[in-house]
């Protein structure tokens, strides 16, 4: 393992590790600017992403060998604590100076506890703590909203790559998990208005109006909300000829599964009631049981009024 100083450059090598709906496209967005190195367990989304002047990894720590910047993108803790601490881990070879950015939503005190886990190798690794927020095509577009736990020096290096992934960046915070706390929030709102728009289109299916036409309407005024706006039509579409399986995936019904209970676990350690969230909660939870874990999260409208129903 090299022992020397990484210094902050305008154009730093970069691994990305976690080719998923964000991943990819900010795999793809960085490789234009920047040397970057790739890995994911798919071969065919390594693909795709060499496709655009990535280099393929054949592990986490061969994608990370020579990276000033290493990019987590993957979908829980136990996936950060994989890439990072697993076998051919990116920690393997992380180089003195490096950053890890986690871009993935896990919480507080798990981006606490890896930043830990990081600086106990003795490396002077440090976790920059940057979930984001936005979806696949903002992603590809450089148009993320990210917010930032980190100390000053490890955001330094880090700040080229999140430049060219955020239209948005809020530094919330100098420690890793502040970062993660903002994005808790963020997901309680996107959550419950998710759950919002459900029930909203359930009970227009029930009444017997267009799901389409009153999405189409009440976008437009007081009521409107951006989640509305996006997973109103995906929800209308769920209807149709094609039913769930005419809806892309853009965000898995499961991430809601996690990022509710991360919400929820968070509000009862600082004795914040969040009634909403709770219950937003449990229908993400309803869907998940009803097998649309891996669907649109716009499927859980049909928790509410299956297909068939309606008046």
């Amino acid at each position: 393992m090299s022992t020397s100083a990484s210094p902050a450059t305008s154009t730093p090598r970069t691994a990305v590790i976690g080719l998923g709906a964000m991943g990819l496209p900010m795999a793809q967005r960085l490789a234009g600017a920047f040397p970057v190195a790739v890995f994911d367990i798919a071969a065919e989304r390594r693909a795709l992403a060499v496709e655009h002047g990535a280099t393929e990894a054949a592990t986490p720590a061969d994608a990370a060998r020579d990276a000033d910047v290493v990019v987590l993108a993957v979908r829980d803790q136990a996936q950060v604590d994989g890439a990072l601490f697993g076998e051919s881990g990116a920690a393997e070879k992380l180089k003195a100076g490096a950053v890890v950015v986690l871009t993935s939503t896990v919480g507080p005190e798990a981006a606490r506890s890896t930043a830990t886990a990081l600086a106990e190798r003795g490396t002077a690794v440090r976790l920059v703590d940057a979930p984001v927020s936005g979806g696949p095509t903002r992603a590809g577009n450089g148009d993320l909203l990210i917010v930032v736990g980190a100390e000053p020096a490890a955001l330094e290096v880090a700040r080229p790559v999140l430049d060219r992934l955020a239209s948005t960046l809020t530094v919330i915070g100098d420690k890793p998990g502040d970062g993660q706390a903002l994005k808790a929030i963020n997901q309680l709102l996107a959550g419950v208005h998710i759950a919002a728009a459900a029930e909203a289109v359930a009970l227009a299916r029930g009444l017997g109006l267009d799901p389409q036409t009153v999405i189409d309407s009440l976008s437009q005024g007081a009521a409107g909300s951006f989640m509305f706006a996006d997973r109103g039509p995906r929800m209308a579409q769920v209807y149709g000829d094609g039913g769930a399986d005419s809806v892309e995936v853009r965000s898995r019904l499961d991430i809601f599964v996690k990022d509710m209970g991360i919400v929820t676990g968070i509000a009862k350690n600082a004795h914040v009631p969040v009634p909403l969230a709770s219950a937003a909660e449990q229908l993400y939870l309803l869907g998940e049981r009803a097998g649309l874990a891996a669907r649109d999260d716009s499927s859980i409208v049909t928790v509410l009024s299956p297909r068939g129903e309606g008046r």
